[in-house]
Formats: structure tokens, sequence, C-alpha cells
């Protein structure tokens, strides 16, 4: 697989025409290699794939990336990276641009004398965007080990338990069900707090008649998940189920819709002209979904303004949302991958309105 991936990275280079291209992305690095060491520099030219890293991982390494040259570099490393593009008769560098401080490439001019810098942009992660088998089968597993830990939590969630402790059994129950760690900050908002679409965890105490937003995921073998359910409890409200059944219909509506070839707009329209045609236009402010893998926002969008255009392997979350400061908030989302003919819905977990 590593190949493969080196392959293609290669014929990009060959179209920008650049010699070589430096990665210093974590992410990038990981999909290119397999390395999951936390320092590591990746040098890819023509005919060479090199790992530049240091003493503590010589050995790991040398297990996960086997595609690649091992090169253990100096205490400073960007004279061992120097080094060898001297010796690959590098000219023109390519480096990527949105992961380079500006600090970082003043270095970079001094360091790498008689090299040209070449910015380029998202070399990585465009091939990062289509996810093979073996990439869904992780991604599968996160979904799997976070449904786990949802049917989990619901029987501890009562009047008088904080966010906080939702949070921490939410995450305590993903590593149990086989999560190294969980994809990014769980958020638990309750009641009012709910109209907060990134409301993490606080040490609120859960209320009778209320909503609660939990919208958590679990990273595994380093592949994230990310699922959305809001629950009810007490009693609801006619307006509760009011806003809670508009949200349903957009999430629906929207998986029902999206197929390859659509645009990220198109997409984000089929739940924004439900909720809107509702009234609840300006309560729905955020987009609609967002690409994840490695990292749990990877660049696709679904949004108002996305030019970003479906295809089949694509792993996309659809997380419409209405959120009434004073109120509270509804959102459910649900992991997709985009297949040749449609989608395959990856989140199985209940959807109905669950009152407890």
């Amino acid at each position: 697989m590593e190949i493969l991936r080196l392959t293609r990275v290669r014929k990009r280079l060959e179209e920008l025409g650049v010699d070589g291209l430096l990665i210093t992305n974590a992410f990038n690095r990981r999909y290119l290699t397999g390395f999951t060491g936390s320092s590591g520099y990746v040098l890819v030219t023509k005919e060479k794939a090199l790992l530049f890293t240091d003493f503590r991982y010589a050995s790991q390494a040398a297990e996960q990336a086997k595609a690649y040259e091992i090169v253990l570099h100096a205490i400073k490393p960007a004279e061992s990276i120097y080094e060898a593009m001297r010796s690959l008769d590098v000219k023109k560098l390519g480096f990527e641009k949105n992961h380079v401080a500006y600090a970082t490439y003043m270095a970079y001019q001094e360091q790498f004398s008689g090299i040209g810098l070449v910015p380029t942009e998202n070399i990585v992660e465009s091939l990062r965007g289509i996810k093979d088998e073996k990439e869904l089968g992780f991604i599968r597993k996160a979904v799997e080990i976070t449904e786990l830990s949802f049917e989990h939590i619901l029987g501890m969630m009562k009047p008088g338990i904080s966010e906080q402790d939702i949070s921490a059994e939410l995450e305590y129950s993903m590593r149990k069900n086989g999560a190294p760690s969980s994809a990014y900050a769980t958020i638990v908002a309750s009641g009012e707090r709910g109209a907060l679409p990134h409301g993490l965890a606080s040490g609120k105490l859960l209320a009778a008649d209320e909503f609660v937003t939990l919208d958590f995921g679990a990273s595994y073998e380093g592949y994230c998940s990310d699922l959305t359910r809001t629950v009810f409890i007490g009693t609801p409200t006619n307006k509760h189920k009011e806003i809670y059944s508009i949200v349903l219909e957009a999430n629906r509506a929207t998986l029902a819709g999206l197929k390859p070839g659509i645009s990220g707009q198109d997409g984000d329209s089929l739940a924004r002209d439900i909720i809107a045609g509702h009234g609840y236009g300006p309560n729905f402010g955020h987009g609609l979904g967002h690409a994840f893998g490695l990292e749990i926002h990877e660049p696709v969008r679904l949004s108002q303004q996305s030019k970003d255009i479906l295809r089949p392997g694509m792993v996309i979350t659809v997380e419409p949302g209405i959120y009434i400061p004073g109120f509270g908030g509804v959102r459910i989302e649900d992991d997709i991958v985009v297949t040749e003919t449609g989608i395959e819905v990856l989140t199985k977990s209940n959807k109905e309105l669950i009152v407890l």
C-alpha cells in the first residue's frame, strides 16, 4: 500500500516539476509511511523515499516504514535532510505550505542553500481523501466502539449526574472496548447548553425535562469516528418533539440524497432547505458535514460555500442541527462513505427520540 501511495505522490511531483517533496505534517507522514512515532521527516524524490527520525524510533521506524530508507538524523535534522538532498541532486524542493510556519520557511531558505523552495498544497491530503478498504475497516471498527459506548451510557443518564461524569464514562467505555484514545474532546451539552454546538462537558448536572447532546468518537489504528445523538430526560414538550423531528427529517433527507458527483454545497442544501422551510434557518449556523479519517476534520466539506465534489471512497459526516439560545439544541450526526452508486451509512445507532 505504501508503494502505491508513493507512486501517486511521485506522479504529482512530476506534474509540479519539482525534484522532491519534504513532508513534515504528522498525519501525512503516517499515511505515507505507516510510522506512528512522534518525530520524523519524510523526503520523497523520483527514486528515493527517506524517513528521517532520531535514535528513539530507530527500531520502530524500520519495522513500520518498510518501503523507506531510515536515516537517523543529526542533532539538527535540517543538516541531514540537506545532505540527502544534495546527494540526490534535488534542485527544486516542494514543501507543505499549509504546515510550515513562516519562521521554519525562513530557516529552510538559510539551511537549504542552492535549493529552490516550492510551496505545495494538499498533495498528500488529496490522496487521503479517498479511503481504501483497510482504512475503511479501521473506521468501521472505530464506529463500532463508539456505538457500543453510546448504548452503555444510556443506562447512566439521569438527573443529578454531571456532564463531566458522562464524558469521562464515555471515554472510559471507548477505551475498554478497544480504542487507544478518543478521536476528539467529548461534547456533552444539556439543557440550555445544548444551544452551544461545541459545548464541551461542564460541571452542570443533568436535569429533568431537557435535551442532552452527546458528540464523541473513538480513534482506532489512528482512524476516527464521529457520532452525535441527542436524547431527552423526562417528558418532552411539543416544542421539544417538533425541533427533534425537524432535525431528524433533515438528517434522513440528506442520507437519501447524497451520491457521488454531488457538490458539497448541494449536499448541504438537502438538510438546510428543510430546516429553513420550518422557520429555523438562522438556528442552523454551521456546515452540514466534513470529511474525516486520520484527522477528525479533513478538507472536504458539506457547507453553503463548498465546491468540493463527492467521490467514491470519501468518508463524511452528516450532522444537521437546530440551536435555540435559552432553550437548547438538537444535533443528529451519522458517518457515511460515498460508494459508486450512492452512500453507505456506517453509523447504526437509534435516531428516533430516546426518552429516558
